[in-house]
């Protein structure tokens, strides 16, 4: 159950950037109050998980999921470069959450 709130916690990530990314520096509203609420939901999910799974990884895949998925949500939605650079790159992240799930026990 911790590791689908942790699944969950990065998702809810992903929703926060990318509406803060929408917001203008907190100048629009609806985009605003959705980052307010998705930070909640994530913490409030990430705090959970953590009650059970080791900080390090809690914390390790709770950033990595966001920081892919703001990156698929960049290229996606807002036309950021899909580079070969910045591709490896996130292999290299994705590599390092998958090891960091195999070395975790719970």
């Amino acid at each position: 159950m911790a590791w689908i709130a942790l699944v969950f916690a990065g998702l809810f990530e992903i929703v926060w950037a990318s509406a803060m990314k929408q917001s203008h520096g907190f100048t629009r509203f609806w985009p605003s109050i959705i980052t307010g609420l998705g930070m909640l939901v994530s913490f409030g999910l990430l705090a959970s998980a953590m009650r059970v799974l080791p900080l390090g990884t809690a914390y390790t895949i709770w950033t990595g999921i966001g920081a892919v998925g703001a990156f698929v949500v960049g290229i996606m939605v807002f036309g950021e470069a899909m580079t070969a650079m910045r591709l490896l790159a996130t292999g290299l992240i994705i590599s390092g959450l998958v090891l960091m799930k195999l070395s975790t026990t719970g």
